[in-house]
């Protein structure tokens, strides 16, 4: 397999630092990318009043996002005492990748300056070295020398990556630009929302009553990656369903956008949330990690977003359901149930039955949901139940 790694202080990590990746991984064919923040990098100081290492790490994670799942962060060098040096983390991913092709990717200026560089002789026995070349016919001249220079005096495997969608931005004039309206187009979005909501670099932003446009990229920064395309597909949904059966688009936007902002929280944390907003709980819910997240969610939103009753009691309610819900409330647990990304069997059926009934679709819903419990011997919420029952009372049929 070929792994590229990428390091750099990462403060913040932007699209130039996407789009290098994406110019390397096309031209040689990487099959896997390690993003990893430096803790004290050699050559350069990490300004003072600015995002911390644990900040800078969470930004990278969250960078991967418009990378895919074959890009991730790691924390090797923040795990480290001392000065970054790179020999010292390249041996170490040896050591764990023994069978596979590394390759280190770096910007022009890290290049030319490499045999400068603390133990070059030991990077360059560990890994490939790929280079971003800005194209231009000077520069182009002055790597060939040095990629001539270190293949001769280090046997080092060097390959010149062009990259023709390069976008000229750097970290610093990021930071010291953080408040401009064109600043966030050089961020992925949802590091651009972390920005705001950690209030770095100086960032501007007040989070309360914050449009669904403007609330899009905070929402996403407290995602793992991986989920953030199912809560824009329940965006989508919740447009759409809203739009059919009734419901405000703008709450039903912001529910949807806020329905999982509590969702990588660990048990642990969950519990402790819950006591935080003092949010009571049964037996089930105790021991059941995933039913938790609805209410600590719902919390959160109001705390720091200020969300209305509506909105609150759409989140509180997506898990579960509960007998007599508002049309938000169907709305919000039925697309989270059937966005596009959904895909397990039965997904159309319960798709097309929401889009002629919404209480029809809502009951195939909770009781597909207590069907799968049931198989996994797992205890059913009581409110799913009173919920369904709810619906059979008022005699909705399948």
């Amino acid at each position: 397999m070929k792994i590229g790694l990428y390091g750099g202080t990462f403060n913040p990590i932007h699209r130039g630092h996407i789009s290098a990746a994406r110019a390397a991984a096309e031209q040689l064919g990487l099959e896997k990318l390690l993003l990893i923040p430096a803790n004290l990098p050699p050559h350069k100081s990490i300004p003072r009043d600015t995002a911390t290492a644990r900040q800078r790490l969470e930004m990278t994670a969250l960078a991967t996002g418009e990378l895919g799942l074959w890009a991730e962060a790691k924390d090797l060098e923040l795990r480290r005492s001392g000065k970054s040096y790179t020999s010292d983390t390249v041996q170490e991913l040896k050591r764990q990748y023994p069978d596979d092709e590394l390759w280190l990717l770096m910007g022009s200026d890290m290049f030319l300056s490499l045999q400068t560089w603390h133990e070059p002789a030991v990077i360059l026995s560990c890994v490939s070295v790929a280079a971003f070349s800005r194209l231009g016919a000077e520069e182009t001249a002055v790597f060939e020398k040095q990629k001539a220079f270190l293949e001769r005096t280090y046997g080092a495997r060097i390959e010149i990556i062009r990259n023709p969608d390069v976008i000229e931005v750097s970290s610093t004039q990021i930071r010291a630009d953080i408040n401009a309206e064109e600043t966030k187009r050089f961020l992925p979005e949802a590091v651009y929302g972390y920005i705001l909501r950690e209030h770095l670099y100086g960032a501007v932003c007040n989070l309360k009553g914050l449009s669904p446009e403007a609330l899009r990229p905070v929402a996403l920064s407290y995602l793992k990656p991986k989920r953030m395309p199912h809560v824009l597909g329940t965006e989508q949904e919740a447009i759409r369903l809203a739009r059919q059966y009734g419901a405000d688009e703008t709450l039903a936007r912001v529910a949807a956008l806020l329905h999982d902002c509590t969702k990588k929280l660990s048990h642990e944390e969950q519990l402790a949330l819950c006591t935080v907003y003092g949010i009571e709980l049964d037996a089930v819910e105790r021991s059941t990690p995933k039913l938790l997240h609805s209410k600590t969610g719902a919390a959160l939103a109001r705390e720091v977003f200020g969300v209305c009753d509506a909105v609150y009691e759409a989140i509180f309610w997506h898990t579960t359901g509960k007998p007599d819900m508002t049309t938000l409330e169907k709305v919000i647990y039925m697309a989270d149930y059937i966005e596009p990304n959904r895909d397990f069997d039965g997904v159309e059926e319960l798709r097309r039955l929401t889009h002629t009934d919404l209480d029809r679709g809502l009951l195939l819903g909770l009781q597909e949901t207590i069907r799968e419990m049931q198989e996994k011997s797992l205890p059913v919420h009581r409110n799913t139940l009173e919920a369904r029952n709810y619906l059979l009372e008022k005699g909705i049929k399948l």
